[in-house]
């Protein structure tokens, strides 16, 4: 009679690493169909060239390792990687844009510290701030929501327009990042500050052409799509509650805290929630067992540092958008986290 040795704690079904990951990826659906309704199908295309370049790019680092190709690719941790950058970067960025980040993340920052269990960063996230340092121009423009498009885009042209720069009729992209006002499109968070910057108040903003046109209704839809996701992943227990709620908790204290300083010069915590890649962030990226901390209070603690630099970044820094920052910053400080909330082993003091 055979027994198998294993680990606690003993449980009668234990997903496989590739299950976990097959159902982040059925969960990022609801958030990707509402990005592409919103925003046209240039994300799916991202997704197609991300997903093809990370498996492509992890087979070719394991046959140099010489490691099991097959069966490590079976795990789809590299497409979850190569999906979450596909759908962080503007749909119509040109197609070498999303193929630098995905080769950077599978290769640099996950294959040459160890594989999966090993890197340091979070993948997706250090490929995304390489993206966004080295072309700004490309990574914070964003095509218009539908109803603020001067004229409307077939997905052909959108191919065309990834692939070559120019649609069928001959349209850049940089008139197809541009409302029916001629405004070039920037995300709600990105028109806000820049309007911040410029001296206005928070009621001038918010009255103001440019925020009516910044597809915020459009991102909010798309962060709710995220969070039922997310909600779904805590359902079926394939991620725990304690990252994705001290992150939102502690991101409306934190934008509280900013906002009722001064209304005039800070958004609500509403605006912060909603906005950007909060909810993405909170459900799929913090929560990346890897790079997060290990222990029930430093998963708390990670998330609530993670919170507090993006609210900073936000209301202070340059970046309309911190969530790749704070997370690559958070991930810095998870073994000083783990260290200091390691659990105390019963019979013994603690040295």
């Amino acid at each position: 009679m055979a027994f198998i040795n294993a680990s606690s704690p003993h449980q009668t079904t234990r997903l496989s690493t590739g299950k976990m990951m097959q159902w982040v990826i059925i969960c990022l659906v609801p958030g990707i169909i509402l990005q592409s309704y919103f925003f046209g199908w240039g994300n799916l295309l991202q997704i197609l060239i991300a997903s093809v370049v990370a498996l492509l790019s992890e087979a070719f680092i394991l046959i140099l390792r010489k490691r099991p190709i097959i069966l490590t690719l079976k795990d789809c941790s590299a497409l979850v990687t190569g999906i979450l950058i596909a759908i962080s970067i503007p749909p119509l960025a040109p197609w070498w844009i999303v193929v630098i980040g995905t080769f950077f993340a599978i290769i640099f920052v996950k294959q040459l510290y160890g594989g999966l269990g090993q890197n340091l960063f979070n993948p997706a996230m250090a490929a995304y701030v390489i993206l966004l340092i080295s072309f700004p121009l490309q990574m914070t423009t964003w095509v218009p929501a539908h109803s603020l498009q001067p004229f409307s885009i077939s997905l052909f042209d959108q191919i065309q327009a990834l692939l070559t720069g120019f649609t069928t009729e001959g349209y850049s992209i940089e008139q197809l990042n541009t409302s029916i006002d001629g405004l070039t499109m920037a995300t709600p968070l990105d028109t806000a500050r820049n309007a911040l910057n410029s001296g206005q108040t928070i009621k001038e903003i918010i009255a103001s052409i440019d925020y009516q046109n910044s597809s915020w209704e459009a991102v909010r839809w798309v962060n709710l799509g995220f969070l039922l996701g997310g909600l779904f992943l805590l359902y079926k227990r394939i991620i725990q509650w304690y990252i994705p709620v001290s992150f939102i908790i502690a991101m409306a204290v934190f934008s509280a805290c900013f906002y009722f300083s001064d209304p005039t010069l800070h958004m609500s915590p509403f605006f912060h929630l909603f906005s950007g890649a909060t909810m993405l962030g909170a459900f799929f990226i913090l929560t990346d067992p890897v790079s997060a901390s290990t222990t029930i209070k430093g998963r708390m603690i990670y998330a609530a540092i993670i919170a507090l630099i993006v609210v900073i970044i936000r209301n202070i820094g340059g970046y309309p958008d911190a969530v790749a920052f704070a997370v690559l910053l958070g991930n810095m400080c998870v073994p000083l986290i783990d260290y200091y909330t390691k659990p105390k082993v019963y019979g013994r003091k603690r040295s």
